[in-house]
C-alpha cells in the first residue's frame, strides 16, 4: 500500500501545525506503508544558502525507504499576497501534473491532502477525476473555506469571493471519500452544506505531551529573557494578530486592568495588526503589556508556563470555522485556559461539563470532566475583564484548572491515539491494508 502526498510545505521548512503531517507520516511509515511526496523546493524560514541546497536536491529517500520526497522547482514565497497567491496557484497544477502522470504517482492507492492552501482539495478532485483508476483522496480540513477568508477579512459573506470559494468547497467535499475534521463544530458546518455524515471522521489534533509539559517558574528562562516578573499575576496569548482572533479584546481589556498593579500581559505574536497593536500600547502607554516575538515551536511549553492563564479567543461569529489547536499546548503546558469563543465545543471541554470524547470517531459521551479554565463569550468584554480579576485573586485555581488540562491531553489527545486514527482511516479508503514492500 502505497499514500501520496502533494502537501504545500515540507522540512526543513516551518508552517503553522506543521507536526501534524510529519507525525501522520511517521506513523504510516511505522506501518509498513509507502509514501510518495511532491512537494516545492522550500522558502519559507529558511536562509537563502539553504534553499540553495534543496534547489539542487530533486529526490530524497527517507524513512527506511518508506518515503520517498521529489521536489519541483518555484519562486520562493515572499509576503506579497498577489504573487503568494499566483506561487499557489502553480504549485496547484505542478501538483496536479504529478498527482496525474508521475510514474511513482500513479503507483499509490489513496492521496492524502491537506486544506492549506484551499485549492488543494479541488486540485486533489481533478486528479482523481483525471486518472483512470480514480484514485481516492482523504481530505484533511483544517480550516474551512471560505468561512475562514469572513473571519480575516479577505472576504464578505455571500460576496464574489465568497462564492467562488463556496463552489470549491462544494467541489472538493463532493468527490472526497472521506473528510477528517478536527472537531464536532467543524462536522455541523459542513454537514449542514450538505456532506453526508457517513463521509465525515472527527479526529482532533493533538499535542506532543512529551514535549509540551509544564514547566516550573523557577525553571523558566523566559522570564529573565524578557524581563517578565514573577510576583504578578500573569496573562499570555500566543499565535496569529489577526482579524480572527479577536486581539483586540485582549488590549481593551488591559486597557481596562492598567491601574491594578498586579496584572501583567504577555502577547507573542505576529500578523497584519502587529504593527497596529504595537502603536495603540505605546499611544495608550500600556505598561502592562509586553508584546514579544513569536517564538519557535520548541518553546511552546516555556512561553505558556510564562502565564497562570492563556488565552483564546475569536471574533463574535467565527468559533463555528475555527478550532483553535493552541487549546491543547495550554492544557498540554499545565495551564488554565481563558476562552472568549463562540459557545459550542470548546465552551463544554473548558468549563467540564458533559462532553464529546475526542479519543472516540463518533462521540460518546464521557460524563463530566474538571475544569480545565474558565470560558467567556466572544466579544463579551466586561465577562472577560471580570474573569481575569476574578482569577487574579485565585492563583491556585489556575494551578489546579491547568492539572486538570493536563490530565485530560494525556488521556485523550495524545500523539498515539491521534496518528492511529489517521492510519486507520487511510487504510479504509485505500481499500486494503497490504504492507508495502521497499
Amino acid at each position: 500500500m502505497k499514500v501520496l502526498f502533494l502537501p504545500a510545505y515540507f522540512y526543513p521548512e516551518t508552517a503553522a501545525s506543521s507536526y501534524l503531517g510529519d507525525n501522520i507520516r511517521d506513523a504510516l511509515c511505522k506501518e509498513r506503508i509507502g509514501i510518495e511526496l511532491y512537494v516545492p523546493s522550500p522558502s519559507r524560514g529558511i536562509s537563502a544558502e539553504e534553499r540553495k541546497k534543496y534547489k539542487k536536491l530533486k529526490y530524497e529517500n527517507l524513512s527506511e525507504g518508506y518515503l520517498k520526497v521529489h521536489r519541483f522547482s518555484i519562486y520562493a514565497e515572499g509576503k506579497n499576497p498577489i504573487l503568494r497567491a499566483l506561487r499557489y496557484a502553480l504549485c496547484s497544477i505542478k501538483h496536479f501534473n504529478r498527482g496525474v502522470f508521475a510514474k511513482d504517482a500513479r503507483t499509490c492507492d489513496v492521496m492524502f491532502i491537506s486544506s492549506t492552501p484551499p485549492i488543494q482539495g479541488a486540485m486533489a478532485a481533478m486528479v482523481k477525476k483525471c486518472r483512470r483508476d480514480h484514485i481516492p483522496f482523504v481530505y484533511n480540513l483544517q480550516d474551512i473555506f471560505p468561512d475562514s477568508l469572513v473571519g480575516t477579512g479577505l472576504a464578505k459573506k455571500d460576496g464574489l469571493l465568497w462564492k467562488i470559494g463556496r463552489v470549491i468547497e462544494n467541489f472538493t467535499y463532493r468527490n472526497a471519500d472521506k473528510i477528517i475534521v478536527i472537531s464536532q463544530d467543524f462536522k455541523r458546518n459542513i454537514m449542514a452544506k450538505g456532506v453526508p455524515e457517513e463521509k465525515i471522521e472527527v479526529i482532533y489534533n493533538w499535542v506532543d505531551e512529551n514535549a509540551i509539559i509544564p514547566v516550573k517558574d523557577e525553571e523558566n528562562e523566559l522570564f529573565e529573557e524578557f524581563g517578565i516578573s514573577r510576583d504578578k499575576f500573569r496573562v499570555v496569548y500566543a499565535g496569529n494578530l489577526g482579524n480572527a482572533q479577536n486581539i483586540e479584546i485582549i488590549i481593551e481589556a488591559a486597557k481596562r486592568i492598567r491601574d491594578k498593579g498586579n496584572i501583567e500581559f504577555v502577547i507573542f505574536g505576529t500578523g497584519g495588526l502587529e504593527d497596529e497593536i504595537k502603536a495603540t500600547k505605546e499611544k495608550e502607554q500600556l505598561d502592562n503589556l509586553k508584546i514579544l516575538p513569536l517564538q519557535p515551536y520548541e518553546r511552546v511549553a516555556k512561553v505558556y508556563g510564562l502565564g497562570h492563564v492563556c488565552i483564546v479567543a475569536c471574533k463574535p461569529g467565527l468559533g463555528g470555522a475555527a478550532m483553535p489547536s493552541k487549546t491543547w499546548s495550554i492544557m498540554s503546558s499545565g495551564r488554565a485556559v481563558l476562552a472568549n469563543f463562540d459557545e459550542g465545543e470548546l465552551k463544554e471541554i473548558v468549563e467540564g461539563g458533559p462532553s464529546t470524547s475526542p479519543s472516540t470517531s463518533s462521540g460518546t459521551d464521557s460524563g463530566t470532566a474538571k475544569p480545565c479554565g474558565v470560558f467567556t463569550k466572544a466579544g463579551d468584554l466586561e465577562g472577560f475583564v471580570a474573569a481575569i480579576e476574578e482569577l487574579s485573586q485565585h492563583p491556585e485555581r489556575c494551578a489546579e484548572m491547568g492539572r486538570n488540562g493536563r490530565q485530560f491531553i494525556l488521556e485523550n489527545l495524545t500523539r498515539e491515539v491521534g496518528t492511529r486514527r489517521y492510519v486507520e482511516v487511510i487504510r479504509q479508503v485505500a481499500g486494503n491494508g497490504l504492507e508495502f514492500r521497499v
